[in-house]
């Protein structure tokens, strides 16, 4: 009797779990700022579960995020990338305190990660270069130890960089099931 009242409660719980996956998946995997997300991801033809991976990666949804190499908020602009995509986009008043800024920073961090993807013609190379900057990655497609072809990186030399494209791929794939942005 214990056995059959135990096996019920576990498969009522089970149940429970499977019906409730996608609110413990978003408890886990928050969406903040979804109208930026999609606004810009929108305006920049970028998807926006990516972009909300990548704020999610970056500073898991803090907007006051500061990383040691002094990348600012959301999607961890460096001050010198922001002022570098804000003169390129028009913007003509940027300062850096406005990275702090929720809405500018998605939408400086959406062209960014637009602008890369355009640039190497490749998500993978894009992601690497948005974490390990374009230049490395330009190096390390020309050299054989890292790409065979110079069009894709075989590796990546950085761990950190290397980890990075996976994990943010792996939650563009989790928020697009949770959210479906």
């Amino acid at each position: 009797m214990k056995k059959r009242i135990f096996f019920y409660g576990i498969l009522f719980i089970l149940i429970l779990l499977l019906l409730n996956v996608k609110n413990i998946g978003r408890f886990i995997y928050p969406l903040e700022y979804k109208e930026y997300i999609v606004l810009n991801s929108d305006l920049n033809d970028i998807d926006p579960n990516l972009v909300a991976a990548i704020i999610n990666v970056e500073s898991n949804f803090n907007k006051e995020a500061v990383s040691k190499k002094n990348a600012i908020g959301l999607m961890q602009i460096l001050p010198e990338t922001g002022k570098w995509i804000a003169e390129t986009n028009n913007m003509i008043e940027f300062e850096e305190y406005m990275l702090y800024d929720a809405s500018t920073n998605v939408k400086l961090g959406s062209w960014y990660i637009k602008n890369l993807v355009d640039q190497f013609d490749s998500l993978d190379l894009a992601l690497a270069a948005y974490n390990g900057g374009s230049g490395n990655v330009e190096k390390w497609l020309k050299d054989k130890k890292y790409s065979e072809d110079g069009l894709k990186l075989d590796s990546i030399p950085f761990k950190e960089t290397e980890e990075y494209v996976k994990k943010v791929k792996n939650q563009r794939n989790i928020y697009e099931f949770l959210y479906d942005l």
